[in-house]
């Protein structure tokens, strides 16, 4: 008896995904669990597992839009593999149509311009009117083709030019380039600098490390001690942790903070809930499990929901400053970067201490410019002084 193999949920707002990759072909076997295909939405994949183990029928191709729960294959437990899997059918390259070339225009206008090179200009009346004769629609005299029509046809897609190739944009690349858009005509965005000095919060990793790694079996690492300086600086400033919604300011009572996390599909933010209930120990149990997610491909649109502020960490890269985007609705958003050896004044001397500029980029509607820099003093203070947080926990 087969077994139907249907589009999973993929979140309570989502109705519908597409074929981005397929792993296994129709008639080749496959093992339960086995990794069948991809499905993508405008905000996460999701690979789709083998129900039981059998021989593979697919009724959909790579790009075909589904619906969650519409049957799009089936497995034969009792089933043959065929002698040769049908092999991945490519799809033909779209190509970019052509402008149509009217027929040259046997009257010539009563008052003739010169073009350069010999040619002859008409009217956009007249070429439009050229169009319709060279693709034979009969049209009533008195209509008249939109003169913006044209040019909005022509300019859909970009000529292709030797040395380059097309990609299809993934779903979730065109929802972040929407959303980026988005916020910069929907807010008012700010960015306000600072700089710390990690010295003691180095410190702190090199001592305890160890003993942190054998007590909770995760490694310390810098993450935690930001989380939880954000928290704190939310509770603090409370405006940062809200946002607009039309003509009201909704504000949040818990700090669910979302991590950036690079991946090969694009940039994603889980989100760590409830942050200023988490210890060190759980905030890292937490980054390394998103960690884990994005490297398999398996972070969850329930990952990516309900975040309240954003970290972003652009150090990773090498980045030394930088101004973060704001992740929609949230109000704010900070750029952790790398941390450098710099010559800083202490006490009037001067000394060699490892430093890290900090952004803070932020919606001006809601969040005044002297809430943002107290945020990112308040942040600097816990960070160059860990023992604050500890006695506010």
């Amino acid at each position: 008896m087969t077994v139907e193999i249907t589009v999973p949920p993929v979140g309570e707002s989502i109705t519908e995904a597409s074929i981005s990759v397929i792993m296994k072909q129709s008639g080749e076997s496959v093992a339960k669990d086995e990794e069948i295909l991809e499905l993508e939405t405008d905000k996460v994949n999701q690979v789709v597992h083998a129900p039981e183990a059998g021989v593979l029928s697919l009724s959909v191709s790579v790009d075909d839009v589904v619906q969650i729960g519409q049957v799009i294959g089936s497995i034969d437990p009792s089933g043959t593999p065929s002698a040769k899997a049908p092999e991945k059918a490519e799809k033909p390259a779209k190509k970019v149509p052509e402008a149509p070339v009217p027929k040259p225009v046997e009257k010539a206008p009563s008052k003739p311009q010169e073009a350069p090179q010999g040619g002859v200009r008409v009217s956009e009346d007249e070429y439009l009117s050229g169009v319709g004769k060279t693709e034979q629609v009969a049209a009533p005299s008195s209509s008249k083709v939109p003169a913006s029509s044209a040019p909005k046809q022509a300019s859909k897609q970009a000529p292709k030019l030797e040395g380059q190739t097309r990609k299809r944009m993934s779903g979730l690349r065109r929802t972040i380039a929407q959303r980026l858009v988005e916020v910069k005509n929907t807010t008012a965005m700010l960015t306000t600098f600072n700089e710390v000095d990690l010295s003691k919060v180095m410190a702190i990793r090199s001592k305890q490390k160890e003993d942190f790694e054998k007590k909770h079996g995760v490694k310390l690492g810098f993450l935690s001690f930001f989380v939880t300086a954000c928290s704190s600086a939310l509770k603090t400033f409370p405006d940062v942790n809200a946002f607009i919604d039309g003509d009201e300011i909704v504000y949040n009572d818990s700090h669910h903070i979302g991590i950036a996390v690079s991946t090969e599909r694009g940039l994603m933010v889980p989100v760590l809930r409830s942050c200023e209930e988490r210890s060190f120990a759980e905030i890292e149990r937490g980054v390394m499990e998103f960690a884990k997610k994005a490297r398999e491909g398996k972070i969850g649109i329930d990952d990516l929901q309900g975040g309240t502020f954003t970290i972003t960490n652009g150090g990773v890269f090498g980045s030394l400053l930088s101004t973060p985007i704001l992740n929609p609705p949230q109000s704010a958003i900070l750029g952790m970067h790398a941390i450098k050896k710099r010559a800083v004044v202490v006490d009037d001397q001067i000394v060699i201490r490892p430093m890290m500029y900090l952004a803070l980029s932020y919606d001006h509607r809601i969040v005044d410019g002297k809430e943002a820099v107290r945020f990112l003093v308040h942040l600097k203070d816990c960070l160059e002084e860990p023992s604050k947080m500890l006695l506010e926990s």
